[in-house]
């Protein structure tokens, strides 16, 4: 898998102070879509085990206080994504106690094969649907155009 961005302390991508993965890879190829960078799934960086453990320690650090995780892209659940998204969930889940995970997806909830809601059901929030440029209100919360929605799975 590769990624575009890492931002260790992030204020902007789901509430409180969080760590970022911004994934490369995505199908949905949104007309306006403001990650345009991060479609090619061969764009960015590897995603290597060091970088893996670089997002626990961050956020297990007490010095800098995380809300949790937030995963976007491209696409966290882009088919070539899904396996490494889910051995990190996962590595959350386990050794990130009280950490929540927030995922952007443009892949709907009815839409997702087994392997990726196997993924979903691991994280807190999923926000899902295709960008949609003729639906887009700035004023929405944490997504970009009206027919996204935000499942919460959790009261985290």
């Amino acid at each position: 898998m590769n990624y575009h961005q890492y931002h260790p302390i992030d204020v902007v991508n789901g509430p409180g102070t969080r760590c970022t993965l911004f994934v490369s890879g995505c199908v949905h190829q949104c007309r306006g879509c403001y990650n345009q960078s991060t479609q090619r799934l061969d764009s960015g960086h590897l995603f290597t085990q060091d970088l893996q453990d670089h997002i626990i320690s961050d956020l297990n650090d007490t010095r800098i206080k995380r809300r949790g995780l937030s995963l976007s892209g491209g696409d966290p659940l882009h088919p070539a994504n899904v396996s490494e998204v889910l051995t990190l969930v996962k590595r959350v889940k386990e050794e990130c106690p009280g950490k929540d995970i927030w995922l952007w997806s443009g892949y709907t909830l009815e839409e997702l094969t087994d392997e990726q809601r196997e993924l979903v059901d691991l994280v807190d929030t999923l926000i899902d649907g295709k960008f949609i440029q003729d639906e887009a209100d700035p004023s929405l919360e944490w997504r970009g155009s009206a027919n996204q929605i935000i499942h919460r799975f959790t009261d985290l």
